[in-house]
C-alpha cells in the first residue's frame, strides 16, 4: 500500500460508491480507461482484487469492502483538517459545498454572487439534482449544506427554516380561470396538467392536495425541469404547480399567471439541512448567516 496514491484512493472510493467505473468517470471528469488503470494499478498494490463483476454491476470484494471503509475515514479526517485550516485562516479562503433541489437554482444562484464579492477567495461548488439525488448526496457526506423543501423523515439531521416556498397554480394568461377569484378547488378536475416527475417533492405535496380534495387532474405531460414546464404552459399545453419563486422575469409574468384557488397557495418552506453531528465549516455557518439575511428580498 505503500506505493497506492491518494488520486487512486479517490477513483476507488467512487467507483465503490457507484458500483460502476462510468459513474465514476463522469462524476471525476476522467475516462473509463483512466478508472480502470488507477483501480488496476491500486490493486497491484494491495495484493488483492477488489472487485468481482457479476452481470454489469460491480461488487466489492472483501478487500474492497475493507478499503472502502478506511478511505471513507482518510477522506473524513481530510475533510475535518481542511476545515480546522479554514477556520484558522478565517474566511479569507476555503470551499463551499452546496446541494440544492431543483427548485431553488431559480433565487439560489443570484443569492451566491453577492456572498462571491464579499469573500472572493471561497471556491464554491453547487450541485442541483432533486430530492432523490440530495438523499443520495446527504447519505454519502458529498456536501456541506443541503437546501431543500422536504426534511428528511428517516435520516438523523439537524434543519433550520430559513424561507417560506409557496406552491402556486401556473396557467398561460388566456386561461379561462385566468381572470376569476376564490376557484373552488374542483375546479381543477380533469384539467389537463403538467407535473413534475415522480420523486419529486413538489409532486408529493400536489398529489396529497388532490387526492384529499377527490381532485382527478389528466396528467399530460412529466417534466423533470421547471422551465420546460414553464415553457409547456407558455405553449398552451397545460397548467401545472410551481413554486412561486420559478417566475423570476417580467416576460414570463406576461405570459403566465398564478390562479386564485382555494388551498393555495401550498405553504411549504426552505430548510438548511445537514447531517446531524457534522461539524460545520466557518465558511458553511457564516453562509448560512448570510443566506437568512438575503432572503429577505424574496419574502414579499
Amino acid at each position: 500500500m505503500n506505493q497506492a496514491t491518494l488520486h487512486q484512493l479517490k477513483v476507488f472510493e467512487a467507483a465503490a460508491r457507484h458500483g460502476s467505473f462510468t459513474r465514476a468517470a463522469e462524476e471525476l471528469f476522467l475516462t473509463q480507461p483512466t478508472i480502470s488503470m488507477q483501480i488496476k494499478q491500486l490493486k497491484k498494490s494491495v495484493g488483492l482484487p477488489l472487485f468481482e463483476q457479476v452481470g454489469k454491476r460491480l461488487y466489492l470484494t472483501e478487500a474492497g469492502r475493507e478499503l472502502f471503509a478506511t478511505c471513507r475515514q482518510i477522506f473524513d479526517t481530510m475533510a475535518q483538517f481542511e476545515m480546522k485550516v479554514a477556520d484558522l485562516k478565517g474566511l479569507k479562503q476555503g470551499q463551499l459545498r452546496l446541494a440544492v433541489i431543483t427548485t431553488a437554482k431559480f433565487f439560489i444562484p443570484r443569492l451566491l454572487g453577492p456572498f462571491c464579492q464579499l469573500y472572493p477567495g471561497i471556491d464554491i461548488s453547487l450541485q442541483v439534482t432533486n430530492h432523490e439525488g440530495m438523499l443520495e448526496r446527504m447519505t454519502s457526506n458529498l456536501d456541506d449544506l443541503y437546501i431543500m423543501t422536504q426534511v428528511p423523515e428517516n435520516m438523523d439531521v439537524t434543519h433550520r427554516q430559513f424561507l417560506e416556498n409557496p406552491l402556486v397554480v401556473l396557467a398561460p394568461v388566456n386561461h379561462p380561470l385566468a381572470q376569476q377569484k376564490n376557484i373552488p378547488i374542483q375546479a381543477l378536475h380533469g384539467e389537463t396538467f403538467i407535473m413534475r416527475e415522480p420523486g419529486s417533492g413538489t409532486r408529493r405535496s400536489v398529489q396529497k392536495l388532490f387526492d384529499d380534495n377527490d381532485v382527478e387532474v389528466e396528467v399530460k405531460l412529466e417534466l423533470g425541469s421547471n422551465e420546460a414546464i414553464k415553457q409547456a404552459i407558455i405553449g398552451g399545453l397545460g397548467i401545472s404547480v410551481l413554486s412561486r419563486h420559478t417566475l423570476i422575469s417580467s416576460a414570463e409574468r406576461n405570459e403566465i399567471t398564478i390562479l386564485d384557488v382555494e388551498h393555495f397557495p401550498i405553504r411549504r418552506n426552505w430548510y438548511f439541512v445537514y447531517p446531524s453531528g457534522k461539524q460545520l465549516s466557518i465558511v458553511a455557518s457564516t453562509y448560512m448567516e448570510y443566506l437568512l439575511d438575503a432572503v429577505k428580498q424574496f419574502e414579499s
